[in-house]
């Protein structure tokens, strides 16, 4: 007996075997064609290929065709779970990659003999692991899982209080809507800016987004090495104050007024050696009375 079924990719036969005349069914498909089954046929063969793969024994070619062919023929699936996900901003393919996990597990887990229909199975391990993708690997910084499915309470709440025509949800609307404290609704409202980073190298745009004025990292100030400079002045003044009026004098010239030592030594009638000695005495001076501070 021969059943043709989409467009005759697809020849189901059935052919008596044995002494005692039982019945017994072969499934002859191509895996490259398993994906253009119709979805109503993926269902009626995935029982015969699963009834074929429970006598097959694991690791032989017979059961990896059984096995890759259930894969291809369930993608549909796959692709049905992951469109719930597609204004999450990843990359869909790599939904689909990720869902296909979880469809591997559910034809590995699945058990023919309950009799449970393979599509209400499978769906809940195709959308456990693309969730668990989304929770472990998407979030720029960590946050707790109770925070990480709150995200997802407040998109929701968001979408339906926007359809009712309240465009910025408040939140005490966010509260009223989910039955949440605002507290918890505020701390929710804080993770969320922890799902996703935005790059440094992002180009700033003006007038519509027509002209592009920069990258977001020339907003970033650098730190002002003046700012060490202004620290260790501060822990000098006392210090400086315990100099003669010299020495004060000395230092004065040569880092207020930026002079050289042949230059001061002229302005104060001292011999370049002289005012290089002097200078050299308050450094050290200086020095040891801020270590000991230290």
């Amino acid at each position: 007996m021969a059943m043709a079924a989409t467009q005759g990719h697809i020849a189901v036969k059935r052919s008596e075997r044995g002494a005692a005349g039982e019945a017994a069914q072969s499934s002859v498909l191509q895996v490259e064609e398993a994906q253009r089954v119709a979805p109503q046929d993926a269902r009626r063969l995935s029982k015969l290929f699963f009834e074929r793969l429970s006598v097959l024994e694991e690791g032989t070619p017979e059961y990896q065709y059984a096995r890759n062919t259930l894969i291809e023929m369930n993608l549909s699936l796959v692709r049905y779970v992951a469109r719930r996900f597609r204004s999450r901003g990843q990359e869909m393919e790599d939904i689909m990659q990720v869902g296909t996990i979880g469809l591997i597990k559910a034809i590995d887990r699945f058990d023919v003999l309950l009799e449970n229909e393979f599509t209400t199975f499978a769906i809940p391990y195709i959308t456990g692991e693309i969730k668990r993708f989304f929770r472990d690997t998407t979030w720029s910084v960590h946050v707790p899982r109770r925070l990480q499915e709150l995200r997802v309470d407040l998109a929701r709440a968001r979408e339906e209080l926007e359809g009712r025509g309240n465009p910025e949800p408040s939140v005490a609307d966010f509260a009223a809507h989910l039955g949440l404290g605002e507290e918890e609704v505020i701390e929710g409202l804080v993770a969320c800016n922890g799902y996703d980073a935005g790059s440094l190298d992002r180009p700033i745009e003006a007038g519509g987004g027509k002209q592009q004025t920069g990258l977001v990292a020339d907003l970033i100030g650098n730190e002002d090495p003046a700012l060490a400079l202004t620290e260790n002045l501060q822990a000098l003044k006392p210090h400086l104050a315990q100099l003669d009026e010299r020495e004060r004098t000395l230092l004065e010239l040569r880092f207020g007024s930026e002079m050289t030592q042949t230059e001061i030594g002229k302005e104060m009638g001292l011999s370049q050696m002289h005012v290089s000695r002097l200078l050299t005495r308050i450094y050290a001076t200086l020095r040891e009375s801020l270590l000991a501070e230290a």
